[in-house]
């Protein structure tokens, strides 16, 4: 029998405790094995062409100098793809290797395959292709009506949510046009892996990932094999955040092994790591948002355009997370929504951390500040009369079944005191580089709260597998655990070990490497890992402990190492979390999701109004995570999903010009560095969710959902501007717009 809760921080090493990584020490002293430290005896190397145009039809393409390179071991092209050359997430969409036309700067179009890698660029660069440059499709809105990019034309899906009077009126209405830039995941370890071709013919690859098994099924219908003969293996993971779920290197790497016979290693570089994964969906969105007098909201109406680019990738699934956590944490009577996912010839946009909420977040917001000021309300107290909490209704009529502490996590972030106004000139925005001696420096304080659902919806079915064996080893009982979940960087080996501790009662666990030998475990995305695989190693501890007790029927044995003896236990179990359904499509009601998680955030900032710049001087956190398994852990996902949040606010985006990329690097594209990050006060509710494992609830997302609107709040307060668009830049902060609410 499983402890209960009050129990579980008794166990050393378990859940509720805050054990030591594994891989802790090995990251720290850069000894730990990444997927582009791979290597292998008598290994080539792969590079990819990729199209330097976001749009335009392939008239020839010629391999005969490549060919001629010395060291060159193979030149493919789309021909010589042995299965269908198209594969998909959501939608078998996309070439394996461009055909006839392509659709976005830096899609692929040929292999090369060397014995150096200098080689295979060389080789690559001697790949002649004849294009006949066509118009690219750029523009989110007008896309619908624009040139087909795909036979069915350019919308993806368009979700509608419709719920109460669409005819309410309101006595104070305040509508708003936004826009959301295009952010990248930005993580560390570029796309790499090494593909090591059979005796049986089929392929072992090992890849940096976040989803092994929808990777092997991608990968086998590519290649023309059965899935058993594609074999996958997860190599160290530096960094994921979605930008991992879709394929990149992974078939090409496979063709070029099967071809030439011998192991083949790709790693992108930085560059081409910004063509060779998606991004996070720019958006625009129209919001109309209607209240009585006293506050209370009466309706909200919005118009929601998210740019999928070239290819579908999840963009369904975003377009209808955008849709139906549309208004965010708010009971609202009356909504009508209605979310567009578009082609166009922009780079292919798919998961990122948060997945469509950020973009709505970022809208309904800033509405709310806006409402607030019309009404003369302060802003959190508008948020708080509005709040749902438990046994509120969704828009999409889903009853929020446990804890929604809305009202609460504002609460605490008001409550908290206020940082002291800083006086050192390298605490002033511009004041490291000696620009500003804070002349024109204005404080400015915003808050914002968030929802994001946890785990995938709309009745997909969400399993997770995991095995888990128990013998002597040593005289001393020994846990070994094995799932294909992905450990990205999360720290989900960590949380495997610490269940097993708890319901074992074992000290030493060891997790197995994660591949595709198990069952599947879905993806290391939608913050649903310790939710779902945490559930499927517990119901495998929970077999193997049923098997204890058969083995202890009728005797008399307090160790389990005796009770054990030669015995090895070993079972396996597929783990459901309760079920969703898809929601109608006409009215867009239905049990959409299957666990919502909340978070607010307080930001205090300092703006240099005559210069434009910023400076985050505290960022605070409240956010219910159900049941902390890893307290340590827990603050470190709100930290992080708080850091990206804050680049999406101030710094990050991907600037693209009629859908070419203009800055595909980290000179270019700015990320949060530690002298960026300010200090964070971070409370953590735990009001456990009855229906999850322990109670807990999904961490990694909804942090970054409030961060960002939060630091743009701040922002507005101190300068007055509207800044309708994230990032802020600087030349929003010092133009010449009149300040949202100057006379006319």
């Amino acid at each position: 029998m499983s402890p209960n809760p009050a129990e579980l921080t008794s166990v050393v090493g378990g859940v509720g405790t805050s054990p030591h990584r594994p891989d802790a020490i090995l990251k720290v002293r850069g000894e730990f094995a990444y997927a582009s430290d791979l290597w292998h005896e008598d290994m080539i190397w792969g590079a990819t062409l990729r199209s330097p145009h976001p749009h335009a039809r392939i008239v020839s393409i010629d391999l005969s100098d490549a060919l001629l390179v010395p060291g060159v071991h193979a030149v493919l092209t789309h021909e010589d793809v042995p299965g269908r050359n198209i594969y998909g997430l959501e939608r078998a969409d996309q070439p394996v290797l461009a055909e006839d036309v392509v659709r976005y700067q830096g899609e692929p179009v040929a292999l090369v395959a060397a014995d150096h890698p200098e080689t295979a660029l060389r080789a690559m660069k001697r790949i002649k292709v004849g294009y006949e440059v066509l118009t690219p499709v750029v523009d989110m809105e007008s896309a619908l009506g624009d040139t087909p990019l795909h036979p069915g034309g350019n919308l993806v899906r368009h979700v509608p949510i419709r719920r109460g009077d669409p005819d309410a009126r309101a006595a104070v209405v305040v509508t708003g046009r936004y826009e959301v830039g295009m952010q990248d995941q930005a993580f560390l370890g570029p796309e790499s892996g090494l593909a090591v071709p059979a005796e049986d013919g089929g392929v072992d690859l090992y890849v940096a990932t976040q989803w092994l098994h929808v990777d092997q099924a991608q990968v086998a219908t590519a290649l023309g094999l059965p899935p058993a003969l594609v074999r996958l293996t997860l190599s160290g993971v530096g960094g994921a955040f979605g930008g991992r779920e879709d394929l990149s290197m992974q078939v090409h790497a496979c063709l070029l092994a099967l071809r030439t016979g011998k192991p083949t290693k790709m790693v992108y570089n930085r560059e081409e790591s910004f063509y060779g994964h998606v991004h996070r969906h720019p958006a625009v969105l129209h919001y109309e948002h209607g209240a009585d007098r006293d506050g209370k909201l009466v309706h909200v109406k919005a118009r929601i355009y998210l740019d999928g680019g070239a290819y579908a990738s999840s963009t369904p699934a975003v377009v209808a997370n955008a849709a139906t956590l549309g208004v965010g944490p708010y009971v609202v009577d009356n909504v009508s929504i209605d979310a567009w996912g578009v082609y166009t010839n922009n780079p292919p946009c798919g998961a990122m951390r948060g997945f469509g909420a950020v973009q709505a977040a970022f809208a309904y917001e800033s509405q709310m500040d806006r409402l607030a000021e019309a009404l003369g309300m302060d802003p959190v107290d508008l948020r708080i009369a509005n709040a749902m909490s438990e046994g509120s209704a969704m828009p999409t009529g889903q009853v929020v079944d446990s804890a929604a502490p809305v009202a609460r996590l504002l609460e605490l972030v008001r409550d908290k005191p206020l940082p002291p106004t800083g006086t050192d000139l390298l605490d002033l925005p511009g004041g490291v580089a000696n620009t500003t001696h804070g002349e024109g420096v204005v404080r400015g304080v915003g808050y914002a709260v968030g929802i994001k659902n946890i785990g995938f919806s709309e009745g997909y079915d969400d399993y997770s597998t995991a095995r888990v064996r128990l013998q002597v080893v040593g005289g001393e009982p020994v846990a070994l655990a094995h799932t294909a979940a992905c450990e990205v960087g999360q720290g989900l080996v960590t949380i495997v070990q610490q269940i097993v501790r708890t319901e074992l009662g074992v000290t030493r666990v060891t997790v197995l490497p994660m591949d595709t030998s198990i069952g599947s475990a879905g993806s290391t995305s939608a913050s649903r890992q310790t939710y779902v695989t945490g559930g499927a190693v517990r119901a495998a501890c929970a077999a193997v402990k049923a098997r204890l007790a058969e083995l202890a029927a009728g005797r008399h044995v307090d160790d389990l190492a005796a009770l054990l003896g030669d015995e090895v236990v070993d079972e396996t179990a597929e783990w459901r979390h309760r079920p969703t359904e898809p929601i109608d499509p006409v009215t867009g009601q239905g049990n959409a999701h299957v666990q919502y998680g909340f978070a607010a955030h307080r930001a205090v900032v300092d703006v240099d109004v005559e210069l434009g710049l910023v400076k985050v001087v505290e960022l605070d956190c409240a956010q219910d995570v159900g049941r902390a398994l890893n307290p340590q852990a827990v603050l470190g996902q709100i930290q992080g999903g708080t850091a990206q949040g804050l680049g999406l606010a101030v710094m990050e985006e991907i600037r693209t010009t009629g859908g070419v990329v203009r800055n595909p690097s980290f000179t270019d594209y700015l990320i949060p560095t530690a002298l960026d990050m300010p200090p964070m006060r971070i409370d953590v509710l735990e009001l456990a969710d009855p229906n999850a494992p322990y109670g807990l609830r999904g961490v990694g997302e909804p942090p970054t959902i409030s961060s960002t609107p939060a630091v743009v709040a701040a922002i507005r307060a101190a300068t007055g501007r509207a800044l309708n668009r994230v990032p802020v830049r600087p030349e929003h902060i010092t133009s010449t717009e009149r300040p949202r609410g100057a006379p006319a």
